[in-house]
Protein backbone atom coordinates (compact mmCIF):
# COMPACT_ATOMS: atom_id res chain seq x y z
CA UNK A 1 0.00 0.00 0.00
CA UNK A 2 1.23 3.42 -0.52
CA UNK A 3 1.72 5.84 1.33
CA UNK A 4 3.05 9.48 3.09
CA UNK A 5 4.88 8.44 5.92
CA UNK A 6 8.45 8.96 4.45
CA UNK A 7 7.18 12.72 3.63
CA UNK A 8 5.81 13.38 6.65
CA UNK A 9 8.22 12.16 9.25
CA UNK A 10 10.59 14.21 6.80
CA UNK A 11 8.31 17.65 7.66
CA UNK A 12 9.13 16.83 11.42
CA UNK A 13 12.49 15.90 10.90
CA UNK A 14 11.83 12.19 12.55
CA UNK A 15 14.35 9.61 11.89
CA UNK A 16 12.72 6.23 11.39
CA UNK A 17 13.72 4.80 15.15
CA UNK A 18 11.95 8.07 16.52
CA UNK A 19 8.79 7.07 14.62
CA UNK A 20 9.39 3.29 15.57
CA UNK A 21 9.65 4.72 19.50
CA UNK A 22 6.86 6.95 19.21
CA UNK A 23 4.52 4.24 17.71
CA UNK A 24 5.71 1.46 19.92
CA UNK A 25 6.89 -0.57 16.65
CA UNK A 26 10.81 -1.29 15.45
CA UNK A 27 12.46 0.07 13.25
CA UNK A 28 12.49 -2.03 10.71
CA UNK A 29 8.70 -1.87 10.63
CA UNK A 30 8.44 1.58 10.22
CA UNK A 31 11.32 1.06 7.06
CA UNK A 32 8.50 -1.75 5.73
CA UNK A 33 5.83 0.05 5.80
CA UNK A 34 7.06 3.06 4.34
CA UNK A 35 8.47 0.73 0.92
CA UNK A 36 5.11 -0.60 0.84
CA UNK A 37 6.25 -4.24 2.01
CA UNK A 38 3.71 -4.35 5.45
CA UNK A 39 0.41 -3.16 5.95
CA UNK A 40 -0.01 -1.67 9.47
CA UNK A 41 -2.91 -2.67 11.60
CA UNK A 42 -5.76 -0.70 11.91
CA UNK A 43 -4.87 0.30 15.26
CA UNK A 44 -1.33 1.43 14.36
CA UNK A 45 -2.50 3.58 11.26
CA UNK A 46 -5.08 5.76 13.57
CA UNK A 47 -1.96 5.84 15.83
CA UNK A 48 0.35 6.88 12.64
CA UNK A 49 -2.73 9.29 11.46
CA UNK A 50 -3.16 10.82 14.98
CA UNK A 51 0.81 11.34 15.19
CA UNK A 52 0.97 13.41 12.17
CA UNK A 53 -2.56 14.61 12.54
CA UNK A 54 -4.02 13.52 9.07
CA UNK A 55 -6.44 11.55 8.36
CA UNK A 56 -6.19 7.46 7.22
CA UNK A 57 -6.73 8.46 3.86
CA UNK A 58 -4.64 11.38 3.74
CA UNK A 59 -1.57 9.10 4.61
CA UNK A 60 -2.83 5.70 3.09
CA UNK A 61 -3.48 4.79 -0.34
CA UNK A 62 -4.91 1.95 -1.51
CA UNK A 63 -5.69 1.81 -4.96
CA UNK A 64 -3.49 -0.73 -6.64
CA UNK A 65 -1.63 1.10 -9.50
Amino acid sequence: MKNKIRVLRAEKQITQADLGEMLGVSRNSVNAIENGKYDPSLPLAFRIARLFEKSIEEIFDDQQN
